[in-house]
């Protein structure tokens, strides 16, 4: 069927076809970014400098109490987000499917999910991981697969009513840091600016692709997780880093605004993790939680010096806690996350919600 065309009906068959196999509003769920939305690539990297959750105390919340490769104690906020879309479950990763020969096209045609622990928009930024650039390539291989399966035509429909949804940008920000811990106003502009370029880059080639839906998590308040706590004297948030990601956000809105004036069919929508996170460190009680600062799973100050290894301190009461470890949200945070990003105010995605973004058919 390579490089025919399908008839009208033909076409619509297929869709119709992927889009009942996958149960949901969407055909299909693309995922990219770092250890947010990482469901278990990292698993399949070799090397001591890879960051891996597929360990305990991580999963012990997850079905049969696995670990998978995903920060968390259960679910993160992709497999809440691929739930409200319908999905059973959120796609597999890429390097989990990319090497079976039982027939990965199909499982592309319902989603893949390309995300890595550690990475960045930046190549720069982390070791021994899957970058950014290197995720969309990924996905170039999962388009071609499918193209040759179904038709070029055939492709361009399915993937244009698809979901794509790019969850990074904090690890640059911590490398950026990490080098420089008190930069000038004018360094912080001129790296921003930098990122900003390169994200958008990253979404025009998804969009060359066959994307026409960007799901877009923006960077929360990253200088209030434990780690950073941990790194100050009176543990109080790291303001540099969170002025940086506010600057993030605030450049990738604008671009993505751009984009969908400049270019045809472009749609989206901006979940705000950081709006969530802070509503949730201002009204702790009012959505379910006791503890905002101290990581449930980790050690030293905040249980925010080192991550959740086997050996690490355990809390009993997971539901209570914003963070997991040193870094992610619970099970409990990402639930509350995804639910508000697909459908809720403005004040939590804009200029539409997920929902509306999934439930847009033109």
């Amino acid at each position: 069927m390579a490089g025919q065309m399908l008839p009208p009906i033909a076409l619509v068959a297929v869709v119709i076809c992927i889009t009942a196999a996958a149960a949901a509003k969407v055909p299909a769920m693309y995922v990219f970014g770092d250890s947010t939305a990482d469901v278990g690539n990292n698993n399949y990297l070799a090397g001591a400098a890879v960051p891996r959750a597929n360990f305990p105390h991580n999963g012990i919340d997850f079905p049969t109490s696995r670990p998978t490769g995903r920060f968390s104690n259960g679910y993160n906020g992709v497999d809440f987000l691929a739930l409200n879309m319908g999905f059973r479950r959120s796609p597999p990763p890429f390097l989990a499917v990319a090497n079976k020969t039982s027939n990965p096209l199909f499982r592309g045609l319902q989603g893949t999910n390309f995300a890595s622990a550690g990475s960045g928009i930046l190549d720069s930024t982390g070791q021994s991981i899957i970058p950014m650039s290197k995720q969309v390539q990924q996905f170039a291989t999962v388009q071609r697969n499918i193209s040759a399966r179904i038709s070029q035509q055939a492709a361009d429909t399915v993937l244009s009513r698809s979901l794509f949804l790019i969850s990074t940008g904090g690890n640059d920000i911590f490398a950026f840091f990490s080098a420089n811990s008190t930069p000038s106003s004018a360094e912080m502009q001129r790296f921003v600016a930098n990122l900003v370029s390169l994200y958008t880059n990253h979404v025009k080639d998804l969009y060359v692709l066959g994307a026409r839906k960007f799901a877009v998590i923006d960077v929360p308040p990253i200088g209030c997780c434990p780690y950073p706590r941990s790194l100050h004297p009176l543990g109080a948030c790291i303001d540099v880093l969170n002025e940086l990601a506010s600057g993030l956000n605030k450049g990738v809105k604008d671009a993505m605004h751009g984009l969908s004036v400049s270019f045809s069919g472009f749609k989206y929508s901006i979940g705000s993790s950081h709006a969530v996170v802070q509503s949730i460190m201002k009204h702790p009680q009012r959505l379910g939680f006791k503890e905002v600062t101290t990581a449930c799973c980790g050690s030293g100050k905040f249980n925010g010096e080192s991550g959740c290894t086997p050996n690490a301190t355990l809390c009993d009461n997971r539901h209570d806690y914003l963070f997991w470890d040193l870094l992610h949200p619970t099970h409990a945070t990402s639930k509350i996350a995804a639910a508000a990003i697909y459908n809720g105010s403005l004040r939590f995605a804009a200029p539409i919600n997920f929902r509306q973004l999934v439930d847009d058919q033109h």
